[in-house]
């Protein structure tokens, strides 16, 4: 369908390792605080980096990720000392079989003089054509904790500050925070289920998942979540380091961190009962969709993040849905392959099938667009004429996503 759901494919990377702890010698930076820019796609972050004397390579950074971890066919290629055994997971029930990876580190491009090990080599698949760009790898709390991180979404920008001498003088809230045994940040939070009484809980801050919110399956059970006040649709193309996950999309009515009320968000009513979105120990996850909405500062040495409301705080939650989910193809991963489409909606009614390649959008090559693009684009209630590529047929169709849920 949607986006949203292709978004998630990243979610949590924890890596669970069969021998000796990571190594955590590093080189520190020259100066502090450094203004790094980045790059969104899909709402992740993606920064740039070296691994050794490497090529520049892309990471999206991933506080639900705690040691760098490569992706595995590039550290082959880069030539790397893979040693010992490793297992990942994320979404879905499944674990991806990786390797520790020995005498290399990593450099961030735009900080002098910092280094940091790859740790670990995993085979992460699915998690380019899912961002529709080149990604290497994931870098996450090892890194983070060693600076406070200020993140802000707006500016496209993060900037690494001392975290010895750092001082807050903003009119921003300090919220704490505490650390699960992954070493991923949780907050606690309030939940308003619709046409229920809140729900005070703990959620992992989770920057690697591009929805806002994910609740976990045995909260969802438990709960009886999401109640028959709510409208949901499946959540199809959702895949992540574990393979398919399940569940599906709707809303809930608040979700409240410290004093700052998020209204109306999209929720993922998981309904796994096996990998990371099956975590017991937290009742879900808040990801991409509503931390962008905020300046954030990630405090880790001090147990805390500070939120300062951005321009982006009061956009509503009103994106619209055509149903597909998409993957990008090919070595420059500009062909848009349909790959799963939700019964009775835009795409269904548009006759978009399976298997579709999408060449043409209004009369523009889709070559032309990223996939993130695509989807931004077609998050708007607006009538799209589009040509699909479907085996040797050439179809041109009239998409118009509406708001499902």
């Amino acid at each position: 369908m949607t986006s949203a759901a292709r978004r998630f494919a990243v979610v949590i990377v924890v890596a669970a390792a069969s021998t000796a702890p990571f190594a955590v010698a590093q080189r520190q930076p020259a100066t502090v605080p450094t203004r790094i820019p980045i790059e969104i796609t899909s709402n992740h972050i993606i920064v740039k980096g070296r691994v050794n004397a490497s090529r520049l390579l892309s990471f999206v950074l991933d506080t639900g990720a705690s040691a760098a971890i490569m992706r595995m066919d590039v550290a082959r290629e880069l030539g790397l000392s893979l040693q010992g055994s490793v297992t990942g997971r994320g979404a879905g029930a499944g674990m991806q079989a990786g390797a520790h990876v020995k005498d290399a580190t990593w450099s961030l491009d735009g900080l002098d003089r910092f280094s940091q090990p790859m740790a670990l080599a995993l085979p992460m698949p699915a998690m380019s054509s899912s961002l529709g760009r080149e990604i290497d790898g994931v870098v996450g709390g090892e890194f983070i904790r060693q600076f406070v991180v200020e993140l802000d979404y707006q500016q496209r920008s993060l900037t690494l500050h001392d975290r010895s001498t750092f001082t807050y003088g903003g009119t921003g809230e300090i919220v704490p925070i505490e650390f699960n045994n992954d070493g991923h940040p949780v907050v606690r939070a309030t939940l308003t289920p619709v046409s229920r009484p809140p729900i005070a809980g703990r959620f992992l801050l989770d920057i690697g998942s591009g929805l806002a919110l994910a609740l976990h399956g045995p909260f969802v059970a438990e709960q009886h979540l999401p109640g028959p006040e709510t409208k949901t649709i499946p959540a199809v193309g959702l895949a992540g380091i574990g393979g398919r996950s399940m569940g599906r999309l709707g809303r809930v009515t608040a979700l409240q961190i410290g004093s700052f009320r998020v209204d109306d968000p999209i929720a993922l009513f998981s309904e796994d009962n096996a990998g990371a979105l099956a975590d017991r120990s937290v009742q879900g996850n808040i990801g991409a969709q509503i931390v962008k909405r905020f300046r954030m500062f990630l405090d880790y040495s001090r147990r805390r993040i500070i939120l300062e409301r951005s321009s982006a705080f009061a956009l509503p939650f009103d994106r619209a849905f055509t149903g597909i989910a998409m993957g990008a193809e090919g070595a420059d991963y500009r062909t848009f392959r349909v790959r799963e489409v939700l019964e009775n909606s835009p795409a269904t009614e548009a006759g978009i099938v399976e298997g579709d390649i999408i060449t043409s959008i209004d009369g523009k090559p889709a070559d032309t667009f990223t996939l993130s693009e695509i989807s931004e684009l077609f998050e708007t209630a607006t009538a799209f004429r589009v040509t699909v590529r479907r085996g040797d047929q050439t179809v041109t169709v009239t998409l118009t996503p509406r708001r499902l849920i």
